[in-house]
């Protein structure tokens, strides 16, 4: 290995070391959830939530593919809202810990 690669290869571990030393406010709690997450995969109730539609709230049946969709939809958001708590924490922002908030309301973990 020559001098500049060894360089590089010292200053990306370095980099890297700094980005892991650096947490926002709300890197271990969004790593805390996201373990309770991956820990209720196997329970069939636990999963992203939605709110219902008004078509359930009268007496209409949802159908299979009504079902799928409303899942998929509410799996999106949900990792929109995740997704969006993990930028502002990156950032620093203290209000990471509202969207983080947010993710956990729209996920059931029972």
């Amino acid at each position: 290995m020559n001098r500049s690669t060894a360089g590089a290869v010292v200053l990306a571990a370095l980099s890297l070391g700094m980005a892991s030393a650096h947490a926002g406010p709300c890197t271990a709690a969004i790593t805390q959830f996201e373990q309770a997450v991956r820990a209720s995969a196997g329970n069939p109730s636990a999963g992203p939530l939605a709110p219902q539609s008004v078509g359930a709230q009268t007496d209409r049946e949802p159908t299979a593919a009504s079902v799928a969709r409303a899942k998929k939809r509410a799996q999106a958001a949900f990792k929109r809202q995740l997704a969006h708590a993990k930028r502002l924490d990156a950032r620093g922002d203290a209000r990471c810990s509202a969207a983080l908030a947010r993710a956990k309301d729209m996920y059931n973990l029972h």
